[in-house]
């Protein structure tokens, strides 16, 4: 019994590392939850899972001995990064096909957890072109998608940095909306363009959070309440904090 008992506390370790590592990643819950059953399932084990915004309660019970063990962890602020969550989904079916043990499973969870991000310099350029081509979509001309992308790529660059000064969340947002509409206003305070207004709305689309939203959606239509309230409310006050950016360079220009 006892090296069953080290192996369920391994087992439960790893699958609440697995949970926390999709939360702050952008999973939705219903994902979080049939990832960890379709893992433990394949290890001889039942999963139930409490997820909720902060944190994860796991129990595990064996199917042969009927042996359970439960543990908690607090989960990491959240944020976006597809890579891992796809990455995961993957390792969970070959679990399932390929009877992978712990250990292997630790293993990649630590290659994912290492793999590299993308250049810094490519997001800000990547990100403002995307705040330019949404300029254009809107029927911007090329002085308005210049306005934008450079509008966008200083405020996402100031909304790095707050984040790397350990700044509330909801703030770093803040800065960054200000800053890139403080930059595109001036171009609808001195007229620059044909319609300048356009770059100003435009340029802190990067901020809206698609994310969060869509995950709140998500959680309440698959019956996960508590979790798709929580995500909806901060979706809205990331908005919230958008719109008050906006407003703070309105009343600067007074435009």
């Amino acid at each position: 019994m006892e090296k069953v008992s080290t192996r369920t506390k391994e087992l439960a370790s790893t699958l609440l590392e697995i949970g926390a590592l999709l939360m702050s990643s952008g999973a939705s819950t219903g994902r979080i939850r049939v990832t960890i059953s379709r893992i433990a399932e394949a290890l001889g084990y039942n999963a139930e899972l409490l997820v909720t915004h902060r944190a994860l309660m796991l129990t595990l019970v064996e199917e042969e001995s009927q042996y359970f063990f439960s543990s908690l962890k607090r989960t990491s602020p959240h944020g976006v990064n597809f890579k891992v969550v796809s990455g995961i989904s993957r390792m969970s079916w070959r679990v399932v096909e390929e009877g992978w043990d712990i250990p292997k499973i630790n293993e990649e969870i630590e290659r994912l957890r290492s793999l590299p991000h993308y250049p810094r310099l490519v997001i800000l350029l990547l990100v403002s072109l995307a705040g330019a081509s949404f300029c254009r979509l809107f029927g911007g001309e090329a002085t308005e998608m210049g306005v934008a992308f450079v509008a966008t790529f200083a405020g996402l660059f100031v909304r790095q940095e707050s984040a790397k000064r350990s700044f509330n969340g909801y703030m770093c947002v803040f800065f960054a909306s200000l800053t890139a509409s403080l930059i595109s206003g001036a171009s609808v305070k001195w007229g620059l363009g044909s319609d300048p207004e356009l770059a100003f709305a435009t340029s802190v689309l990067f901020l809206i959070p698609g994310v969060p939203l869509i995950n709140s959606f998500t959680d309440l239509i698959d019956g996960n309440i508590m979790n798709g309230l929580v995500r909806g409310a901060n979706g809205m006050i990331i908005s919230f904090a958008i719109a008050l950016g906006m407003l703070g360079a309105m009343i600067i220009y007074n435009i």
